[in-house]
């Protein structure tokens, strides 16, 4: 077994390991903890394949925001709520939409691997997204300067909204 197989399975072990525990545990912060586990295995996988921009993207934007986000949200929420349940037929209705887009998303990407002309029987491989790269279309002005600049206010705006809300009703702002 090479090196390579071997990473691969430790980080499948992880993340089948993460989202067992995100599933099935009792305390919601032994969830987000779980949750945490298989978003970093995932971010190996991206490593493993080479692209270290998105397994450091993977890392900082789900890692350390979803997963803060969604532990601030168990602080902020108060405990006696009580029990709420929801409707089986949203639940059917949620796993059937899921499962059809899964089937269209797969569905297309045969079809525009088949139209490519991408072969991976034959030993084509594809160049991993380096942070270099990365940094090189964002410097040139033509190409991605605009989203990025939009995206920067976007989470600007989002940031915000975050303190907004997380103040206290009447708290004076300090």
């Amino acid at each position: 077994m090479s090196f390579p197989e071997f990473c691969f399975l430790v980080l499948a072990t992880a993340a089948i390991a993460g989202c067992i525990i995100t599933l099935w545990s009792r305390y919601i912060v032994h969830s987000a903890f779980g949750l945490m586990l298989t978003l970093i295995a995932v971010a190996g996988f991206y490593v493993l394949l080479g692209s270290d921009f998105l397994a450091v993207t993977q890392i900082i934007v789900y890692v350390g925001g979803v997963v803060v986000l969604y532990l601030f949200g168990v602080m902020l929420t108060p405990p006696d709520l009580g029990e709420r349940s929801v409707p089986r037929i949203l639940v059917v209705g949620g796993f059937s939409v899921g499962a059809l887009v899964v089937l269209v998303n797969a569905a297309y990407g045969i079809k525009a691997s088949a139209l490519s002309g991408y072969d991976a029987a034959a030993g084509g491989t594809a160049r991993g997204t380096l942070i270099r790269d990365v940094g090189r279309k964002f410097m040139i002005k033509d190409d991605y300067l605009l989203a990025f600049e939009l995206a920067s206010v976007l989470l600007l705006i989002a940031l915000i909204g975050a303190v907004y809300i997380a103040r206290r009703r009447g708290e004076a702002v300090r």
